[in-house]
């Protein structure tokens, strides 16, 4: 069914954007060469979207049809990629080609890799390679095998009917992703272009790839992918929980429990199981660990290494792959763009979703206040399709011009516009210090004599300004002096606004890691310590004549508590040495585009 769609003119919206000043070009010469060849993003409210699934589809179908799946398996030497294991080892995939390939013509490949085909315990497991996946893998196939493009679906080693070690992010996994994309390069039917899509662990897969550097992958679509390991389930230290039982959950729910699972169980999955305690209790000051996590960060071996383009899509409320992923990194380093910098065709798309794909309407509508529920009426991007589509005609088969390299971003509210990157090189900085503010308590953490419970502190900003609403636009800051009581402690801190409540961001950080990064140093009680702390990306209005609310608590959302417990109160310098720098944007409203949205 297809049905036309509407679009939410918000007259306030419009109204409330700073009409001083001039940023980047207009939407005539950002599309001046691609009007001609596809439909321009800020005309795509006006066009007829298929809206009648739960994923968006391309405008215009092509010719070609499917045929029937068609499954591979490759042997793989593996001497001396784990320790104690198989000496060889299988990749199982299966593919999708269109009926051109029957001709005689040659076609690139888009591929999900993924340690989730047929994943589950016994009975309840998920679809193997040979059944398109639903959502990505479908999605895939309903809007790109009739223009000409293969769709492969792989299983990392040890799953599906794949063999070897189940080698979470590690060397051994990445063998077997890098073994698949030589494979699909190489068939008489691929025209040796390989492109890699997924969410998640398969945006995770994208980045492993990335970092064999093969001369067959030619972009990659990571969506809130994970980059690194140890990024994933520690921010500056802060223990997430689920970094305790990461390898052990998902070597639980690749078993078999028959004689294969023997295989699976190297020593490099062992390691796994340990990694996250050690961690949480001791940081990373055994070399052990250290190795453990470096050799399953793949972002950084990529840089240099990989020769193609990337279309980053994160979520700006995603809980699960942080957007520190992204836009963030060791201290000074955005990932994004570092990228950029080096050379890289880089494109984006920023959201107010969660963990999600930009089309996954389903998702967006559970989003609360503060967590892109205000955005909502204007998220999912019917469009994404078509979108990628244009992408992947460009890097995989040479056909229409290149796609602009430039973000599209959505601020809280909705509203969405083009970036020539983020966050924003052009931000200003205002910076609040804390004998500005109001504060209630200065100690985070250990127990409240008085009152019982854990101690916890509130922090309250003068409106910043009382005549403009500002756009706050990148990443954060708050240097924070305090004075530690034990070789630990931690502080959570959620921004917001202070006169609505409503949630802007938050940060962590363990005082261990107070220089901010990956590298612990020992604390020592009374030691006086600056928290370099920075919130997690933020895209945000505040409104004319609201201040700032800081709320520091010991811990919060989804991280655990300091391993210290009780013992480590942190006290908190309610004085000038503390202080909030906020990233600032000015824009003329020449960039913002009307997303194609359902009548309501």
């Amino acid at each position: 069914m297809r049905r036309r769609l509407t679009t939410f003119m918000m007259v306030g919206l419009f109204l409330a954007i700073p009409l001083a000043g001039c940023f980047g070009t207009t939407p005539d010469e950002l599309n001046e060469e691609e009007t001609s060849f596809y439909p321009s993003i800020f005309d795509r409210h006006t066009l007829d979207w298929n809206t009648s699934h739960t994923h968006s589809y391309v405008l215009e179908f092509g010719p070609h049809t499917p045929l029937e799946v068609q499954e591979a398996t490759i042997d793989i030497d593996t001497s001396g990629v784990w320790e104690g294991g198989p000496n060889s080892a299988t990749v199982h995939l299966s593919y999708w080609l269109p009926s051109n390939t029957e001709v005689g013509e040659k076609v690139p490949v888009v591929a999900i890799v993924s340690p989730y085909f047929s994943y589950g315990q016994p009975g309840s497991e998920s679809d193997p390679t040979n059944v398109i996946g639903a959502g990505r893998g479908e999605f895939l196939f309903d809007s790109l095998i009739s223009h000409g493009y293969a769709i492969a679906q792989v299983a990392v080693f040890a799953t599906e009917e794949s063999t070897g070690c189940f080698d979470y992010r590690g060397d051994g996994e990445g063998l077997s992703i890098d073994s698949a994309v030589e494979w699909l390069g190489t068939q008489e039917w691929s025209n040796g272009n390989v492109a890699i899509y997924g969410k998640s662990y398969e945006g995770a897969t994208a980045w492993e790839a990335a970092a064999q550097a093969n001369e067959h992958l030619k972009t990659i679509i990571p969506i809130s992918g994970t980059t690194a390991l140890h990024p994933l389930l520690y921010k500056n230290g802060s223990a997430e929980a689920r970094s305790q039982v990461m390898h052990s959950n998902y070597g639980g729910s690749i078993l078999d429990y028959d004689q294969d699972d023997l295989d699976n169980l190297c020593a490099d999955v062992i390691e796994g199981f340990v990694a996250g305690p050690i961690t949480y209790v001791g940081g990373e000051m055994d070399p052990y660990m250290y190795n453990y996590y470096d050799e399953r960060s793949h972002i950084d071996k990529a840089l240099g290494n990989y020769n193609g383009s990337i279309y980053w899509v994160q979520g700006l409320q995603d809980w699960n792959v942080d957007p520190h992923q992204v836009f963030g990194g060791p201290p000074g380093i955005n990932w994004y763009q570092t990228y950029i910098d080096e050379g890289y065709e880089v494109r984006g798309m920023i959201g107010q979703w969660g963990h999600n794909y930009p089309d996954q309407w389903s998702r967006h509508n559970t989003q609360d206040s503060g967590y892109g529920g205000e955005a909502i009426h204007n998220m999912t991007r019917w469009d994404w399709a078509q979108d990628l589509f244009e992408w992947l005609e460009y890097y995989l088969k040479g056909i229409g011009p290149r796609p602009d390299l430039n973000v599209q971003v959505q601020r809280n509210d909705g509203q969405w516009r083009i970036e020539d990157t983020w966050p924003p090189l052009d931000a200003t900085s205002i910076t609040t210090t804390f004998d500005a503010c109001d504060n209630n308590g200065e100690f985070v953490g250990g127990i409240n004599v008085l009152g019982g419970g854990v101690q916890t502190a509130t922090v309250d900003c003068p409106a910043l300004s009382a005549y403009d609403d500002l756009h706050i636009s990148g990443l954060a800051t708050l240097h924070m002096t305090v004075h530690a009581s034990y070789d630990g402690g931690q502080v959570f801190v959620e921004m917001q606004d202070a006169e609505t409540g409503m949630r802007l961001g938050h940060a962590t950080m363990d005082l261990r890691y107070h220089a901010g990064g990956y590298d612990p140093q020992t604390v020592f009680p009374g030691q006086e310590l600056l928290l370099m702390m920075e919130f997690q990306g933020i895209d945000a209005i505040l409104p004319a004549g609201h201040g700032i609310r800081l709320v520091l608590t010991e811990t919060g959302e989804d991280y655990l508590a300091p391993a210290c417990g009780i013992l480590c109160p942190v006290h908190v310098m309610m004085d000038s040495t503390s202080a909030l720098t906020l990233p600032i944007i000015d824009r003329d409203g020449s960039t913002v585009f009307i997303t194609p949205q359902l009548e309501e």
